[in-house]
């Protein structure tokens, strides 16, 4: 097996706002002495994780991260009949085997919790024993963690419980965060909206004014993949981490970050992949980008880019790959379906 699965992704997007800081401006970086915009690896993940894409291909594989799986439990208790005190009282207990309850609220943890479809049927079947006995959880009822488990989105990404550390999982996927490959300049657009019924007859003006901020930019994006620990983690299914690789693939070229979608409508496909897999020390290629793209033609001279440091990567190291796939939708060269069959395959 190769074991490591390498993603080096070129998207456009066009004026946006995909991922926003506290102050509701497009997320920047400086690099190279330059101001780039910016996507968060969390904010990807969580794009990809809850897309139809992800959800429809890995039915039944797909976990839930949450504070409030008590709250969902409590709830499940009452309309099975239990009354409200009995229920707060068998919830709590069940809900702390995933966290630290919350204070003033117990029926919620401090943090959040992902929890898998073997655990949440474990959450299920106990709530079933529990209205039947008509019985509060005994200890060996809170024995609901596993560390075995099929959900494709905690194998992948990971998962940290502090108060229970032995059902930790590492992340088998390790997602950069996306990058200009160029200098940007954030800029305000102010919008005004009317008032339909407003005739105009003693005030002409706006019925509402605003101001939002964006920026565009083709983006670099890194992903890696640990194949021999994804396996591991998904307890040695090939079919599942197959569908897991695919969904994966497909997510990152095709799936972007919802923020301000309704006003941008800046949906956009990764117009370049170059897919590497290998035992070899994996390395991002965002170096090649540490002095800004520049020109009218910034998507081709990226590709350029990238390519040729992956070539003077190899000339100096060594091959830093065993195998590689590109598809360039600028070209036409390659597909999304040979990338994800290169993927798959040993």
């Amino acid at each position: 097996m190769n074991r490591f699965l390498q993603l080096h992704l070129l998207t456009s997007y066009p004026p946006a706002n995909l991922n926003r800081d506290d102050l509701g401006r497009p997320k920047t970086a400086i690099m190279g002495g330059a101001m780039r915009l910016r996507i968060s690896s969390q904010s990807l993940k969580r794009a990809w994780r809850k897309s139809e894409l992800f959800e429809s291909a890995l039915k039944g594989h797909v976990g839930t991260r949450t504070k409030e799986m008590g709250v969902g439990i409590y709830n499940k208790l009452i309309d099975r009949g239990i009354a409200d005190k009995t229920a707060q009282e068998w919830a709590k207990p069940i809900a702390a085997v995933f966290g630290k309850p919350k204070k003033g609220n117990e029926l919620e943890i401090e943090q959040l919790a992902h929890f898998s479809p073997e655990e949440k049927q474990a959450i299920d079947a106990l709530i079933d024993r529990l209205v039947e006995k008509q019985q509060a959880p005994s200890e060996d009822d809170l024995k609901l963690l596993r560390q075995q488990h099929t959900a494709a989105d905690i194998a992948l990404f990971g998962r940290m419980l502090a108060s229970s550390p032995a059902y930790n999982m590492d992340a088998a996927a390790q997602v950069a965060h996306a990058i200009s490959v160029h200098k940007v300049q954030v800029e305000d657009d102010f919008f005004t909206a009317v008032d339909d019924l407003n005739k105009g007859e003693e005030d002409r003006g706006a019925g509402h004014m605003g101001e939002t901020e964006f920026g565009a930019g083709v983006f670099y994006l890194y992903v890696c993949i640990n194949r021999e620990l994804l396996l591991e983690n998904l307890q040695n299914d090939v079919e599942l981490v197959n569908k897991t690789l695919a969904a994966l693939l497909e997510c990152a070229a095709t799936i972007a970050p919802t923020g301000k979608q309704n006003s941008f409508a800046s949906r956009a496909y990764a117009s370049y992949i170059l897919a590497e897999k290998g035992d070899q020390q994996p390395r991002s290629l965002a170096v090649a980008f540490l002095k800004p793209v520049e020109g009218p033609d910034m998507l081709d001279a990226a590709i350029q880019r990238l390519e040729e440091k992956r070539d003077k990567m190899d000339k100096v190291y060594g091959p830093c790959a065993t195998a590689r796939k590109t598809m360039n939708a600028e070209t036409g060269e390659g597909s999304l379906k040979e990338l994800i069959e290169f993927a798959m395959a040993e």
